[in-house]
């Protein structure tokens, strides 16, 4: 039996969380379709190869792993529409308000939106 748009999403939802913060690569990139745009203040990733190499960046220079602290503050689902707010800090920056938005079909993220305040440290 198919689960229901929300718990599905929902369980997308967390196992990206877990893999972020993990600084799994591999795991983060198993949610996303093919096609999947991730929209950022800096433009729009298309595809996997575009959105990879955002996340190499990231925790290469922002959020590495082993040292990094990070805290959801806030979930909302509705249906296929995921929606967080989260803070992080690392030896390298802060990021004191930070949010994603997620559409999830069938289990992988086709568009997300990224925007956070980001301060070096």
């Amino acid at each position: 039996m198919a689960l229901p748009r929300s718990e599905q999403t929902k369980r997308t939802l967390l196992r990206h969380w877990q893999a972020f913060g993990a600084g799994d690569i591999e795991a983060i990139m198993a949610d996303y379709a093919e096609d999947a745009a991730l929209i950022t203040p800096e433009g729009t990733l298309k595809g996997q190869a575009q959105i990879r190499s955002l996340f190499v960046k990231i925790f290469a220079n922002m959020f590495p792993p082993a040292s990094s602290s990070l805290n959801l503050a806030k979930q909302v689902i509705e249906g296929e529409t995921a929606y967080i707010l989260w803070s992080g800090s690392s030896p390298q920056c802060n990021a004191p308000f930070a949010t994603d938005t997620f559409v999830i079909r069938d289990g992988k993220i086709v568009a997300q939106t990224f925007a956070a305040q980001l301060e070096a440290k």
